[in-house]
């Protein structure tokens, strides 16, 4: 079904002289009709929504003719999360068409060897900084004040140790490092006006 006036959908594409389809599908239960939605990616202009019992790149294919038979102007490329039927439909359907990764779908894609080391580094940082709780017990014999130094030196360690970030545009593990040499420079420092 077109979602909105069709006239006023040729006439902004028209207005572009071409379109780059969006194809994704989002299933609210599994068991249950999955609603595929066809957009344009210039104008944003949601062009198709069609809920499928299947995802089969049959089914998928008949989408994008059925679209690719109402425009008037060409269309230079699709996007989508790059699931297999859709590849397959794309192909079928638009095989001279050029067919990518959504930015955020080629970014997680590209960036999981660097997320597993980064991973992994977090977990051995993580490793050197255990002990807080033996540290924060120990403190029954000094003074109030350097207790509470103490304690805030803690708690910015386990702070920094649980701040995990967004991956892929976040490398947890980076930040923790960053994090653990301002807290190391910062006891350098205290260090020097204690002593």
């Amino acid at each position: 079904m077109w979602l909105k006036d069709h006239k006023r959908l040729k006439a902004i594409f028209k207005n572009q002289g071409r379109v780059i389809l969006a194809i994704d599908g989002m299933q609210p239960e599994i068991g249950h009709e999955v609603l595929w939605v066809i957009r344009d990616c210039l104008s944003g202009e949601i062009i198709l929504a069609k809920t499928l019992l299947s995802s089969r790149n049959e089914d998928l294919a008949a989408l994008l003719l059925e679209v690719t038979n109402i425009l008037d102007v060409p269309i230079d490329g699709v996007v989508s999360d790059g699931q297999q039927s859709i590849r397959k439909a794309v192909r079928l359907a638009l095989p001279r068409i050029a067919h990518g990764l959504c930015h955020y779908h080629y970014l997680k894609e590209a960036i999981k060897p660097i997320y597993e080391a980064d991973r992994h580094a977090k977990k051995e940082l993580k490793k050197k900084v255990r002990g807080l709780r033996d540290i924060e017990r120990s403190i029954t014999n000094e003074t109030q004040e350097m207790a509470t130094i103490i304690e805030d030196y803690c708690s910015a360690v386990r702070s920094s140790i649980t701040n995990d970030g967004h991956p892929p545009l976040e490398a947890s593990g980076l930040k923790l490092q960053e994090n653990l040499t301002l807290i190391e420079q910062s006891l350098e420092r205290m260090e020097k006006k204690v002593l």
